[in-house]
């Protein structure tokens, strides 16, 4: 899936307009930061996991770091990351633009409580150069999350 089925999903929350189309790559943390000129927290990474061969994406702050005992309290398994291969089949994005919007069916949603702390949040779009700002209750709503999950480190 790409940036324009990230607008479209976007659409019926009249949300496709406030999507940002860069000139440079927004594909990391840090480069998504240096590209909205904010934090790296800010930017709400999705991590994509196979949680008993089950694919669920965690969106957290882009200052956050998976916490392993946590993840496994919370979902039963060892965190599993997808490779490049897998985010693409399973979730329909590539690595970098991975972002919670227009997903494949199968795909569960986790909010990360690391998000809370800020104001509003920079998700990717679909694609290796796009974010979207949204106030973490924004992104709840549009990404249609399962629950929100603490499963970062402190």
């Amino acid at each position: 899936m790409s940036l324009e089925a990230v607008k479209a999903y976007l659409a019926p929350f009249g949300m496709a307009d406030r999507v940002r189309e860069f000139p440079v790559s927004s594909a990391t943390v840090a480069l998504a930061a240096e590209a909205l000129n904010c934090a790296p927290g800010r930017i709400a990474k999705t991590l994509s996991f196979l949680a008993r061969d089950v694919p669920i994406l965690i969106v957290a702050a882009g200052d956050a770091r998976i916490d392993n005992a946590k993840y496994k309290a919370r979902f039963g398994a060892k965190a599993k990351m997808m490779t490049p291969d897998e985010a693409v089949s399973l979730v329909g994005h590539e690595v970098g633009g991975v972002c919670p919007f227009a997903v494949k069916d199968g795909v569960t949603v986790y909010l990360d409580v690391s998000l809370k702390r800020f104001e509003t949040v920079f998700p990717a779009c679909g694609s290796s150069n796009s974010a979207i700002e949204l106030t973490p209750a924004e992104l709840e709503v549009v990404s249609q999350s399962a629950a929100w999950v603490d499963v970062c480190k402190n």
